[in-house]
């Protein structure tokens, strides 16, 4: 039975260990739920979360995490929202965050407020959550480790075993004759060091003089200045670190495909994933096409582009609209599929097609036979047009292997298009860096 010491003390661990042994923490009214009565599913009244693996622990709803957002730790509430609004569309998950605040609000509502966390937050915080990234960029660490090793260094400088300064035990000369001290303020007594000046701490009484090893360094750098010439003035050395630091690699984000929200569109979010991954076209609307994704606001797929990093695939997340991007998002933009439509880019970073086209692929998804529309020729080299062969009823996905030829097209041309914008094996496009 696990004790109070080897409790999980993390509500993110306890969340995410919860959905891994599919055992989901049930929400109540209280800390230790003593009757099934006392069991809460509404979050506008409930006041705690309870969790079963490894053992039965709660949290209050109101406790703080270590997911970050605009600099401010989200409360546990807001966090088991999100997860429970993970399958609905944005507008769906802000309208129900919105009632929530009100029902908080009201007559019985436990106070508080949810926090609505933006797109990048919410996809982020579910993949972590799901265990599909083991990395968040909106997660603190944990400092446990940090923290118990530093305190094991400490306690081993302070008992004298690895350097430091020595110990003052309580039973040293000075002081009370026949006091009784309590073993723990003993080993309380046992970690204090001795206060002194900066003297004291090198482990001397005396100053010492550092004043020859200034002259030392004075005549290698002499030697080390390149020799002043006639015409131009000696160059004075720049003060800074005799030796660079590297710098930390930052983590490759992962890019994005836009797709067309046009309900004429080939290519929707119910049928992108099996043409992109499968090589197969199927219509949005055809039952094979799956209703798995049909509602799905967010999706992932992986492709391994080999002159990018030909050890790991690449995870792209496509969306239909930017309406939750942050600016430095439509640098990760590496295809927008189009119908030809200019409504679609009306809420985009670039407005106008031929300037949009200028900085991002498009890709132009017809019908094999027809003839591609003039305003899309009209947009230039930036576009790709592709044609794919009309849908059979009776023979289904039977007889489409130029599907996949097709499919490779478009992958070899987002592939060249990354290449060209400097994506790389540890990094991201270099307009991103």
């Amino acid at each position: 039975m696990a004790t109070i010491d080897t409790l999980p003390s993390d509500p993110l661990l306890s969340l995410r260990r919860s959905i891994a042994s599919n055992t989901p923490p049930i929400s109540t009214n209280s800390l230790e739920p003593t009757t099934a009565s006392e069991a809460n599913e509404n979050l506008a009244t409930a006041t705690h979360l309870q969790f079963s693996d490894p053992a039965h622990h709660s949290f209050s709803l109101a406790t703080p995490t270590r997911f970050i957002s605009s600099d401010t730790p989200v409360d546990l509430r807001s966090i088991y929202f999100a997860w429970q609004k993970k399958d609905v569309a944005i507008p769906d998950y802000i309208a129900s965050a919105q009632q929530l605040n009100e029902e908080h609000s009201g007559a019985g509502g436990a106070g508080g407020k949810v926090q609505n966390l933006v797109f990048v937050e919410r996809l982020d915080l579910i993949t972590w959550l799901e265990g599909a990234s083991d990395e968040s960029e909106y997660i603190k660490a944990l400092e446990s480790d940090a923290t118990a090793a530093q305190a094991a260094g400490s306690a081993a400088v302070a008992s004298g075993a690895s350097g430091g300064v020595s110990t003052v035990p309580s039973g040293a000369a000075g002081a009370r004759p026949g006091k009784v001290i309590d073993p723990r303020l003993q080993e309380i007594y046992n970690g204090e060091r001795r206060m002194g000046d900066r003297n004291s701490v090198l482990r001397g009484i005396k100053p010492t003089d550092f004043s020859h090893i200034r002259k030392s360094a004075e005549t290698f750098l002499q030697r080390s200045r390149p020799r002043p010439s006639s015409t131009l003035p000696t160059p004075t050395p720049a003060a800074g670190p005799l030796v660079s630091l590297p710098k930390k690699p930052s983590r490759r984000p992962d890019p994005i495909i836009l797709l067309s929200p046009s309900a004429s569109s080939l290519l929707r979010m119910s049928n992108i994933k099996s043409f992109l991954e499968s090589g197969t076209y199927i219509p949005p609307d055809n039952a094979l096409a799956g209703t798995s994704s049909t509602t799905a606001n967010i999706l992932h797929i992986s492709r391994l582009l080999p002159s990018i990093d030909p050890a790991r695939p690449l995870r792209f997340i496509l969306v239909e609209t930017p309406e939750q991007f942050k600016p430095d998002y439509w640098s990760r933009v590496v295809a927008v599929f189009t119908t030809g439509q200019t409504w679609q880019f009306k809420s985009y970073k670039w407005q106008a097609a031929p300037e949009l086209f200028r900085n991002l692929l498009g890709v132009y998804v017809g019908w094999r036979g027809e003839e591609v529309p003039g305003t899309v020729k009209g947009w230039g080299r930036g576009v790709v047009s592709v044609q794919v062969e009309k849908w059979n009823q009776s023979l289904g996905t039977q007889g489409r292997w130029r599907d996949r030829e097709v499919v490779e097209g478009i992958w070899g041309a987002v592939e060249e298009s990354m290449r060209a914008k400097g994506w790389g094996k540890d990094a991201g496009p270099l307009v991103g860096r």
